[in-house]
């Protein structure tokens, strides 16, 4: 049965950086445990979204597991 428990948050990355560097930090995402999905868009690089189970992950560490890529970032709630 899935969790009907999902949230979702933005993640705002400061840097400009390229579909294989922004496809690097979603796929960091994606493996952390209770995350969903994690997705952007060419059309606006700044922003990473996220769907995850707040009852196994929060969003802090999603925020540090992105700026662990070295780049800066903010929470931006949905």
């Amino acid at each position: 049965m899935m969790n009907t428990n999902l949230a979702d948050v933005m993640i705002h990355i400061d840097e400009t950086l390229d579909h294989t560097a922004l496809e690097t930090i979603r796929d960091v995402v994606i493996a952390q445990d209770g995350v969903g999905s994690a997705s952007f868009h060419d059309d606006k690089p700044h922003s990473l979204i996220i769907m995850y189970d707040p009852g196994r992950i929060n969003s802090h560490s999603l925020l540090e597991t992105v700026q662990g890529k070295g780049v800066h970032a903010e929470l931006i709630g949905l």
